[in-house]
C-alpha cells in the first residue's frame, strides 16, 4: 500500500506497516465485491428513473417468516437510552463522552470532513480516548476523561466512498474498509482488555447483500487478528429508504455481530430524494414539513421497532440536531419543547433509546427515557403486533398542506452554503441557525433544490414557477446574506468561493450527482 499523505512522526504509530497491510489485505479480498455492489446500486437507481417502485424482495420470504433472532448483546450495550454522535476531533470526543450518554458514536462520516489530518488524528483521538489518556488543555480549560465516559462506537465511512491517500495496486482503497480495518487492527485487544469489544454504526446501506458484505469482512478480519468471531458488534442504520425494505434480511445476515438498527432520518429523507428525484409526480415540500410524522416516515419507524424487537435487537431512534442558545432562553424553550416531544414519541413507539447531537440535550432525551424504561435497559418486550406496514406505506409520500415556499428554497441555499465552506476547511459537523448540520443536510438542501427546478411542475406556495433563473435570484441574495453574517474579513479567508461553484453545479447540471462528497472531496487536501 502506498500512502500519499501529509508524513507526520505520530501519524506513524496508525499507520504501522502492520496496520496497512492488514488493511490491503481486507481490500484485496473485497474491493471487487464491493464495486460490483455499487454497480448494482447504479442499476436499481436506472429501474427507479424509469418508474419501478421498490418492494419486499420475493426471494427472502423464509427469512421474514422464518423465527430467529440475532446473538446475544454484550453487557455493556443492554442500555442505550441515550447516544451522542460526533466526529473523532479531540475536544469533541472528551466533551461527548463525558456527557453522560451511555454511547458515543464517533463518526468518521457525515459529521467528519475527510482530510488526512482529521483521519489519522481521529484514529489518535480514539486511540487515547480507550486507553483513558485522552486530554486536551487550552487557554480556558483542561478536557480530560471522567470516570463513567460513554462506551465507543465508530462510523467508518460508507461503501460508496474512497480513501485517495491510500493506494492499492495503484488505486484507492474502500474508505469503508480504511476506516474498519486501522480501528480494529489497533483496538480490538486494547478494548477486550477493559471489557468492552469493538464495536460499529454501519452507514447507508441500500441492501442486504452489502450487509453480507460487512459480515464477510468482521468474519476475515476477526480470523487474521485471532480474535473470536462474534467478538465485533454493530448497529446499522437504517438511512436509505431501499434498507427500509431488507431490515430483516439486514439483520439476518449480521445476526452474529449485529445488536440494534438506528433510524438516521435526515439521511432516510435525503435517499428518498434522491431516489426518486428523476419522478415528476413525487416532489417533496420545504424540509421542514418532512416530520417524523409524515406518513413515509411513520410507517418505516413503527417497522423498524417491530423488527428490531421481533429479532431480539434493540431500536434507536433519531437525531436531536438543536444546539441550546446561552443567549436566547426563548429559542431554547421551544426548541426544548419540540426535542422533548420528539423524545416522548419515540419512547412511546418503544425504541430502546435514541440520538443527540449537543451534550446539553443528554439530559432532556435520559428524563423522557427514565420515564418510560424505568430500571429496564430496554423495552424490548413491546412487540408492536398492531403495526403492519404494507410496501406502499414506506413510500406514501403524501404530505399534508405540502408546500414549496420561498422561505425554504432560501434556507436550503443559505445552509448549504455555509455547510459546504466549512467542510471544505475541515470542518464536518457544523453550527447553523442553532441546528448540530452534518453532510445529510446539505445532501437534502442540494437534491430538493435538484429537483424543484428540474420538473416544470415544481412552483412555490405564492404560484411561481420554479426555475433555474428564480434559484439564481435568491443564490445571489443569499451570498449577500452570508458575506454580511461573516463580516468581509472572514468571508474572505473563508472556502465559499469554492463552495459555491460546487453547489451550483450539483443543482443545475443536468445529471444527479448521487453523493456531493464524492465531488467535494477532489478539493479536500
Amino acid at each position: 500500500m502506498k500512502i500519499h499523505g501529509k508524513p507526520s512522526p505520530e501519524f506513524q504509530e496508525i499507520l504501522t506497516p502492520e496496520a496497512l497491510a492488514f488493511v490491503e489485505q481486507l481490500e484485496h479480498k473485497f474491493g471487487a465485491r464491493r464495486r460490483e455492489l455499487l454497480q448494482k446500486r447504479a442499476e436499481r437507481q436506472k429501474a427507479f428513473d424509469d418508474g419501478a417502485s421498490p418492494g419486499f424482495l420475493d426471494e427472502t420470504v423464509p427469512i421474514r417468516a422464518a423465527d430467529w433472532k440475532v446473538a446475544p448483546i454484550p453487557q455493556d450495550l443492554q442500555d442505550r437510552r441515550v447516544e451522542i454522535t460526533g466526529p473523532p476531533e479531540r475536544k469533541m470526543a472528551i466533551n461527548a463522552l463525558n456527557s453522560g450518554a451511555k454511547v458515543f458514536m464517533a463518526d468518521f462520516e457525515d459529521a467528519n470532513s475527510p482530510t488526512w489530518e482529521n483521519l489519522i488524528e481521529g484514529h489518535l483521538n480514539l486511540r487515547d480516548a480507550i486507553e483513558r489518556t485522552i486530554s486536551l488543555t487550552t487557554p480556558e480549560k483542561i478536557y480530560k476523561l471522567n470516570d463513567t465516559p460513554a462506551i465507543l462506537f465508530v462510523r467508518p465511512r460508507g461503501w460508496h466512498l474512497d480513501e485517495k491517500h491510500a493506494l492499492v495496486d495503484g488505486k484507492p482503497v474502500s474508505a469503508s474498509l480504511f476506516d474498519f480495518g486501522l480501528f480494529l487492527f489497533h483496538n480490538a485487544i486494547r478494548l477486550a482488555d477493559k471489557g468492552s469489544g469493538p464495536y460499529f454504526y454501519l452507514p447507508k446501506l441500500e441492501s442486504h447483500l452489502e450487509a453480507r458484505l460487512w459480515n464477510d469482512v468482521f468474519n476475515f478480519a476477526q480470523d487474521a487478528l485471532g480474535i473470536p468471531r462474534g467478538t465485533i458488534k454493530v448497529t446499522v442504520l437504517i438511512e436509505t429508504i431501499l434498507a427500509a425494505f431488507e431490515m430483516d434480511e439486514i439483520l439476518y445476515e449480521l445476526r452474529d455481530h449485529i445488536t440494534a438498527l438506528n433510524a438516521g432520518r435526515w439521511d432516510y429523507i435525503f435517499s428518498a430524494i434522491k431516489k426518486f428525484s428523476k419522478r415528476p409526480e413525487i416532489l417533496f415540500p420545504d424540509r421542514a414539513q418532512i416530520t417524523m410524522t409524515v406518513p413515509f416516515m411513520r410507517s418505516y419507524t413503527e417497522l423498524l421497532v417491530k423488527t428490531c424487537h421481533r429479532r431480539g435487537a434493540h431500536a434507536i431512534g433519531g437525531m436531536a440536531a438543536f444546539i441550546p442558545s446561552r443567549k436566547d432562553a426563548q429559542v431554547n424553550e421551544t426548541a426544548l419543547s419540540k426535542v422533548r416531544e420528539d423524545k416522548l414519541r419515540e419512547s412511546a413507539d418503544g425504541f430502546d433509546g435514541t440520538w443527540v447531537a449537543h451534550p446539553d440535550l443528554v439530559p432532556v432525551a435520559k428524563e423522557v427515557f427514565d420515564g418510560v424504561l424505568k430500571d429496564k435497559p430496554h423495552q424490548k418486550e413491546k412487540m408492536r403486533a398492531e403495526v403492519n406496514v404494507a410496501a406502499a406505506d414506506l413510500i406514501n409520500f403524501n404530505i399534508p398542506n405540502a408546500q414549496i415556499t420561498e422561505a425554504g428554497m432560501r434556507l436550503n441555499i443559505n445552509v448549504a452554503l455555509q455547510y459546504l465552506d466549512a467542510w471544505l476547511r475541515g470542518s464536518g459537523a457544523v453550527g447553523i441557525h442553532n441546528l448540530m448540520e452534518d453532510a445529510a443536510t446539505a445532501e437534502i438542501c442540494r437534491a430538493q433544490l435538484w429537483q424543484w427546478i428540474h420538473h416544470s411542475t415544481a412552483a412555490l406556495s405564492d404560484g411561481r414557477g420554479i426555475s433555474e433563473n428564480l434559484y439564481r435570484q435568491f443564490l445571489a441574495e443569499e451570498i449577500e446574506t452570508i458575506k454580511t453574517l461573516y463580516g468581509s474579513q472572514a468571508y474572505a479567508a473563508s472556502k465559499m468561493d469554492e463552495a459555491i461553484k460546487l453547489f451550483d453545479e450539483l443543482v443545475t447540471s443536468n445529471t444527479f450527482a448521487e453523493f456531493l462528497t464524492l465531488s467535494a472531496y477532489e478539493n479536500l487536501d
